[in-house]
């Protein structure tokens, strides 16, 4: 959920009809919006506490914090040794934890292989550092056509794989998460980490994005 999917007033109303929110509507923007009126209507919950959550997701929770992981592991060979062996464990060394990062794998991406991720029963994926799922990733639609056309799908985000490389699915589930490690840009001996963090994101991190 975002703050686009939670849209309200001040004093506390929703206000889903503003310009913005008449555009049509992803079958689980509705459930959430609903959702929320319902809880709010009960009083087990405010519009205030939402956004307060939806915060946390967005700014101490994301991808920029899987960046500077896959950003170390570019630049540190030490580093990627312990990320590719323990990913949970090379987190913690960035400070990096939380709720649906308690066992997280990290697939690398080679010259000839190529991650792909997905969660075929519902959304599992590594908040502490991805963030929300997309929308995307939440849909019957990837769920089921990654595992059965993943060329397809990549091609759709862009990614036109040669014939050599071989594409690895890999199902996301409640015990253990997945993070792609991308294969590093040219430059990445030259770069700072900083600027290599900026430029990883969070498709990239999924597999969508070679």
């Amino acid at each position: 959920m975002s703050h686009d999917d939670h849209e309200h007033d001040h004093d506390g109303r929703s206000h889903y009809e503003s310009p913005r929110s008449r555009r049509a509507r992803s079958e689980f923007e509705v459930r959430a919006m609903a959702l929320e009126a319902a809880l709010v209507e009960a009083g087990r919950t405010s519009t205030d506490a939402i956004d307060a959550f939806v915060e946390h997701l967005e700014h101490r929770m994301g991808p920029h914090h899987g960046a500077r992981v896959v950003a170390r592991a570019w630049t540190d060979p030490a580093y990627r040794a312990r990320l590719l062996a323990d990913g949970t464990a090379a987190m913690a060394e960035l400070g990096i934890a939380g709720a649906e990062g308690d066992d997280v794998r990290v697939l690398e991406n080679t010259d000839t292989v190529h991650n792909l991720v997905v969660c075929t029963l519902c959304s599992c994926y590594p908040w502490p550092l991805v963030g929300v799922p997309p929308i995307w990733y939440k849909s019957f639609a990837y769920r089921s056509r990654a595992v059965t056309a993943p060329r397809a799908v990549l091609r759709e985000f862009g990614t036109e794989l040669p014939d050599d490389v071989e594409v690895r699915v890999w199902d996301s589930s409640a015990a253990i998460r997945y993070l792609v490690l991308p294969l590093p840009p040219a430059e990445a001996a030259a770069c700072p980490e900083d600027e290599l963090a900026a430029m990883v994101t969070r498709d990239h991190m999924v597999g969508v994005r070679r």
